[in-house]
């Protein structure tokens, strides 16, 4: 694992126009993963080796002024990816923004925004901080169970800036100039709807549908030497609720299972062809048969898709949610006390960029690698799949490892037990 990481590293240094800065790179991700404290700048400082560490200016400036391209770094991670684990060249991306919270009024990119966490349906609850978009490589991990979702592409939010729809087309755009010959699907909550009519026809699209959307049926037999223009739509059809009450009463509702928070659940579907917003998509309606939830409205621009999976698809997004949980809390993406220019946006795409590097590191390992990492807890005995803490436990053991062993030499000093070395190693690794 620790020979992958080796490897990564070294093939990010044309990604840098100074070796310079490319020795910071180093030195910033290296503390990153090790740090168990704040991750900010000067945080970072007591994980660098002594003999190589700079001033803390020179990091300052490494994240508010040196020339470095965020999306260079996640395209070397995602060809890695995608040659070793997406041979197919089918590939789901995951889209959708989060908040990250910051203090002070100069920190550049910051704006009052609405905090999902902490809103409802009924009141809705603002905090000051930098709104953040991340796009993700939806990866089903090699031991099963929930998909990864592994960020691909950053970009910031700002008030003045190119709304959330032009900087959404222009991520998913890049992605498909960087792997050419792939076929990418994109996944997005109802919010991120209106994107659908703007990607290009390759691309396929997956999201919710509003209860109140204008659709139309198909276009009906027109006479010939009828006078008039061409119509470019068919007739009006019902709401979305409408036509799930029709299709109820009609008994045209199919029985399948889906996936539901972890658990397989009975659920009625309803699939048709519409016309919405200038394009055709496949409108999918689910019914809970036990009337305990309301109807979700799902639509894909895949027409030949298979009605049954599409649930099933969408639901599959929560990996970005879980993204935006591990990165937060156990990589500490929204610490850096980054506030003028470029600074806030850098340290959050590479804190973002690391987590991908983390997994990249762990499913590129071998079986035994991943073994050892998922290590039986007496209060957790039934754990069976790694989790993210796993991982980067997994690459921070092999860190001190490489670091203590390089600094021993061949021998080990005196009055030090090894047992005792091992147990320091580990704990190090799961700490913060």
């Amino acid at each position: 694992m620790v020979h992958t990481y080796f490897t990564l590293m070294a093939v990010c240094q044309p990604v840098f126009l100074q070796l310079r800065t490319f020795a910071l790179f180093q030195q910033l991700v290296e503390a990153w993963l090790l740090c168990t404290t704040r991750r900010t700048t000067t945080g970072l400082l007591p994980f660098m080796p002594a003999a190589a560490r700079r001033a803390h200016d020179a990091y300052h400036y490494f994240f508010r002024q040196a020339l470095w391209d965020p999306d260079l770094l996640f395209d070397l991670l995602l060809r890695v990816l995608v040659r070793a684990l997406c041979p197919d060249g089918q590939l789901t991306l995951d889209l959708d923004d989060t908040l990250h919270h910051k203090t002070g009024r100069r920190v550049a990119g910051t704006g009052w925004w609405r905090d999902a966490v902490h809103s409802t349906a009924a009141h809705t609850v603002t905090a000051w901080g930098l709104n953040v978009i991340v796009l993700t490589l939806r990866l089903t991990p090699p031991w099963g169970g929930m998909p990864l979702g592994l960020p691909v592409r950053v970009r910031i939010h700002r008030k003045d800036g190119p709304t959330y729809f032009a900087l959404a087309l222009e991520m998913v755009r890049s992605v498909a100039t960087a792997v050419p010959g792939c076929h990418l699907s994109l996944c997005a909550d109802g919010f991120y709807a209106p994107l659908a009519p703007g990607l290009p026809r390759a691309i396929t699209f997956t999201s919710r549908m509003r209860r109140d959307a204008v659709l139309h049926d198909e276009l009906g037999y027109r006479a010939p030497g009828t006078r008039g223009r061409k119509p470019t739509q068919g007739p009006r059809l019902p709401k979305p609720p409408a036509l799930a009450e029709e299709a109820g009463r009609l008994g045209l509702f199919s029985v399948t299972t889906m996936t539901r928070c972890q658990q397989r659940v009975e659920r009625l579907v309803y699939p048709r062809c519409v016309w919405w917003d200038g394009i055709w998509v496949r409108l999918v309606i689910v019914r809970d048969p036990d009337g305990r939830e309301k109807d979700d409205f799902f639509f894909t621009t895949d027409l030949q898709a298979c009605a049954l999976d599409v649930p099933d698809h969408y639901g599959g997004r929560w990996s970005i949610e879980v993204t935006f949980r591990d990165a937060k809390q156990l990589l500490g993406a929204q610490e850096p006390q980054c506030w003028a220019a470029q600074g806030p946006e850098q340290a959050a795409a590479l804190a973002y960029w690391l987590y991908t590097l983390v997994w990249t590191c762990f499913l590129l390992a071998t079986p035994a690698e991943r073994q050892q990492a998922l290590q039986p807890w007496p209060w957790y005995p039934q754990k069976t799949v790694p989790s993210f803490a796993d991982a980067l436990a997994c690459l921070r053991r092999h860190l001190w490892r490489t670091r203590i062993s390089s600094r021993a030499g061949t021998s080990p000093a005196p009055g030090i037990n090894t047992d005792d070395v091992e147990v320091l190693i580990d704990q190090a690794s799961r700490a913060a």
